[in-house]
Order: C-alpha cells, then sequence, then structure tokens
C-alpha cells in the first residue's frame, strides 16, 4: 500500500472518486505477491500494479465499472481460463483480484498508521451476502467499520495471520486479511565505509535506516545525507531511541569491542529481527567467548549472523554491502 499512497493522498485531496484494486490470492508463477494494490480514478489516473501487466487491463475495466455504480468484484485469471490468454497470462500462474471502491475512512485509518510505522490489519468480505464489508484495526484495539455477525470470529483469525492472505470464515464466506507491517529498519552500528554503502542500497529498497556512532568523524551528516535518523551516541544511549522489533535488522560494523559488545548486550535482550557482525570466524570466536561471559547462553548468541552477509565472493564495499542487505531481505523473507 506504501506505494499508491502519495498518489490516492492527492486524488482525495482534489475530490476524485478512487477504486482499489487488491491481489487476494496467488497460484504458482504470479508477477505480485499478496497484497499488492492498484489505484485508478475515472479520469484515467493510475498507479500501482496487481499482475506486472498481464491483466491490468481487464482489472481497469472493471475498476470502471465499479467508480460507475456497479458493485466490487472478485476477478480471477488463471491459464485454464480463456479470459486469462485475452489479458496476457500465460506465464503459468493464476491471481485473484479484488475491486471496489475506495473507503475513503478506512483508508485515512490505516494511511494513519503507516504514516506512523504501526503495524494494521483490514479485513474485507469477498462473498456472501456481506460482500465488501470491510473492517480495519490496529495492535492497540483501535477499529474502523464494520463486517456484521462474523466480526468477532473474523477478527480474531486475522489477529493470527503474520502476512496476508485469504481465509474462509465458518459459513464458507471467503475473506481477505490484508496485514499492513511497518517499514523494514535496518540500523548500523558504526558509519564504516561499508555503512555509507549499505545505507545507500538499503534506500533503494525502501528501508529506514539509522546510523548509531559516537565517534563523529564517522557517524557525520555529510558521510549519511540519505539516511532517516544519525545518532551520535554510544549503543546503550542510541538504543534507548530505536524500537527492536521483529522488523529491524542490525548490522554491527564498528569492529571495535567497545562499541559492538555492549549493542549485543542490548540486542540479545530484544526482539530485534536479524543481528549481524561483522568480522573473521576467528574475530567471532573471541566474540562469543566475551558474550558468555556477560552470562548468554548458545541459543542467544546463536542469533548473531557471523561473519556477516552470504557468501558471493564479496571484496570491495560495495560488494561487502549487498552481500549484507541480501543476508538481511532472506532472513526477513523467511
Amino acid at each position: 500500500m506504501r506505494d499508491i499512497l502519495p498518489d490516492v493522498e492527492q486524488w482525495l485531496a482534489a475530490g476524485k472518486e478512487v477504486a482499489l484494486a487488491t491481489v487476494t490470492q496467488t497460484w504458482g508463477s504470479s508477477p505480485r505477491q499478496v497484497g499488492a494494490k492498484m489505484a485508478l480514478t475515472a479520469v484515467a489516473d493510475l498507479v500501482g500494479s496487481v499482475s506486472g501487466g498481464c491483466v491490468e487491463g481487464a482489472v481497469i475495466a472493471v475498476g470502471q465499472e465499479v467508480l460507475a455504480g456497479q458493485p466490487p468484484q472478485l476477478l480471477r485469471f488463471g491459464v485454464a481460463d480463456e479470459t486469462a490468454w485475452e489479458v496476457g497470462l500465460a506465464c503459468g500462474g493464476a491471481i485473484s483480484v479484488w475491486v471496489e471502491r475506495l473507503d475513503a475512512a478506512l483508508f485515512d485509518f490505516l494511511r494513519q498508521r503507516l504514516r506512523q510505522e504501526q503495524p494494521a490489519r483490514c479485513i474485507t468480505l469477498l462473498s456472501g451476502p456481506g460482500a465488501g464489508l470491510k473492517l480495519a484495526f490496529d495492535d492497540a484495539g483501535e477499529f474502523a467499520g464494520e463486517l456484521g455477525a462474523w466480526q468477532e470470529t473474523a477478527v480474531a483469525l486475522a489477529r493470527s495471520l503474520p502476512t496476508s492472505q485469504s481465509l474462509t470464515l465458518p459459513d464458507g464466506t471467503e475473506a481477505f486479511v490484508d496485514v499492513l507491517r511497518p517499514a523494514p529498519l535496518l540500523v548500523l552500528v558504526g558509519g564504516v565505509h561499508i555503512a555509507v554503502a549499505l545505507a545507500a542500497l538499503a534506500k533503494t529498497l525502501a528501508y529506514r535506516v539509522v546510523i548509531i556512532d559516537p565517534r563523529r568523524t564517522f557517524g557525520s551528516a555529510a558521510r549519511f545525507p540519505q539516511v532517516d535518523r544519525l545518532l551520535q551516541a554510544w549503543p546503550q544511549q542510541a538504543f534507548a531511541e530505536v524500537a527492536l522489533g521483529p522488523e529491524t535488522a542490525v548490522a554491527l560494523l564498528s569492529h571495535d569491542p567497545k562499541i559492538d559488545d555492549p549493542a549485543l548486550k542490548i540486542l540479545l535482550n530484544s526482539q530485534a529481527g536479524y543481528i549481524g557482525t561483522l568480522g573473521s570466524r576467528r574475530t567471532h570466536a573471541r566474540r562469543v567467548e566475551r558474550l558468555r561471559a556477560m552470562g548468554f547462553d548458545e541459543a542467544a548468541i546463536g542469533r548473531i549472523h557471523a561473519p556477516i552477509g552470504l557468501e558471493i565472493g564479496a571484496q570491495t564495499p560495495e560488494e561487502i554491502a549487498l552481500s549484507i542487505l541480501a543476508e538481511v531481505v532472506k532472513v526477513r523473507r523467511s
């Protein structure tokens, strides 16, 4: 949803009606993942994608019908379906796409959560008498919308889902749960040359980036003009200002135990989704001994990815940055 947010905000501010298309299910080879969105208006504004181009034309046509007053529709495209060949989906996959008129109130509820980097979920009934009913809620217990008789059951089921997916309610009603997660956060401890390359690369993948380094020469704004936050402080102070949750990846790059060890003491007691440390296997073996002396067991120490990054034969700072970010993405997606 983040990719379409700015355009939809502008359209709504201009008083335009908006249709929203969402991928609710995929099978086999599909160019876009579940939850991918496309938005359009009656005057040919368009943003986002639900198939990478394969079925956009058919979805746009239905979106225009919905804006003209037709009810929302669940579209299914697959290689065994004659319609699929007409729209070009001959790549061995199939998708379901829900097309509806955008609910401005629910959009505003979800937009606020995305802006505040708070997780939220939105449930849409796709079949049955209540098809089109929607309910959005966040982890704080705030709600917007209404699902009718199945609301309590649907919310209970939706809370347990880690990712966006379709589900079937006890009476057979098909529903879609859109799980909106905070944007991933990459924290780099140590403003070294690798961090400069890694910060730039991470921004291209829409990561929020924070630099922590008490050494002002290394952790300067001149070296990191593109990062979201620069904390010129020791880890004990800096991590008090950073949320360490499942969406947070931390790369320790300083190669200095005076900086890395206090950071690890905090990180191994947190819910950070990824922890990686720079250094050779010999360096890490010494690090492990120090952590054991601090009282950490093998399970805790085993959370550390060391040496950091995927093994790709990297040599330059830019190649090392690529290997690190590849590992961060791999861990997050798995």
